[in-house]
């Protein structure tokens, strides 16, 4: 009897089936579990994230008021919320921050769609990993601030410079990661594809992406951390708009509530993006819940 090949759905289908088996502890039933309050643990672990920030920066004000802090380089968040306001009423703050998005965006997808692409490819099969993995090691370890001239020098001081170093910063994170997440997977569920004659698609789409996911995630997230200090890094030098523009200019002017408001927006902007990575990883990703 010839053997049938499965359809994507089949072996999506069994594959998920054996993931589900292996799971030894409900983490949904405990996270749902209520205390006498009526909060589950997920909320109450949400509240904490949510109110540690505020505790810092009550902290950080009363230090200022009592002089603990020189408010000359430290001022009060007081202070810092009316150039805060006075920059979102000018337009500036929206202009600079909007640049830095579109920037981060456009380079972030040039880096991960590649890396994760080519770390299945590498995680799955041995001669792209063998070919591949030499150069993968040599160019991880360069700087990527430190190519910043010579990107400059090849695509301009326009925007496609700033796109390029931000891909080549995420690229390596995501790849190395997305390997790892690969060469991970049980090998059982390897055997069932082939067995099942899954196609080289069907391969990558339900066995090495799924189970690969959780490492991914872990990737993008560094990557997104790396992204938004090296976008700015980059605007530093060779921009006019910009977080990094913003931070630098009111450096060289010795403002320091304005150079606060660009820190702090890139703090809000990094932890913006943390949330929406969880939540996109919990719904892409339940059974880690």
């Amino acid at each position: 009897m010839s053997q049938e090949r499965a359809t994507t759905a089949d072996v999506q289908g069994l594959i998920t089936h054996m993931r589900v088996a292996d799971v030894t502890v409900d983490r949904t039933a405990a996270a749902a579990e209520q205390d006498s309050w009526g909060l589950s643990q997920q909320n109450k672990e949400r509240m904490l994230s949510i109110f540690s920030p505020i505790l810092l920066l009550l902290l950080w004000e009363v230090m200022v008021q009592t002089t603990l802090l020189d408010k000359r380089f430290f001022p009060a968040p007081s202070s810092i919320v009316g150039t805060f306001s006075n920059l979102i009423t000018s337009g500036e703050l929206w202009k600079h921050l909007t640049a830095s998005i579109s920037r981060i965006g456009v380079g972030f997808v040039m880096g991960t769609i590649p890396a994760i692409l080519l770390g299945i490819t590498m995680g799955l099969f041995r001669w792209p990993r063998a070919f591949f993995s030499p150069m993968v090691a040599s160019l991880y370890p360069i700087p990527k601030i430190a190519i910043l001239p010579l990107i400059m020098l090849i695509f301009g001081l326009g925007e496609m410079s700033k796109y390029v170093i931000i891909a080549i910063g995420v690229f390596f994170l995501v790849l190395y990661n997305t390997w790892a997440g690969v060469m991970n997977i049980p090998s059982i569920y390897l055997d069932v594809g082939k067995n099942f004659g899954a196609s080289r698609l069907q391969f990558y789409w339900t066995i090495a992406i799924p189970g690969a996911l959780p490492l991914i995630f872990t990737g993008l997230k560094l990557a997104a951390g790396v992204a938004l200090l090296i976008i700015v890094a980059a605007e530093f030098v060779g921009a006019k708009t910009g977080i990094g523009y913003l931070i630098w200019q009111s450096w060289q002017t010795f403002s320091v509530e304005t150079m606060y408001v660009g820190l702090v927006v890139i703090a809000i902007l990094g932890y913006l993006v943390s949330l929406m990575m969880d939540e996109l990883e919990h719904f892409l990703i339940p059974w880690r819940l």
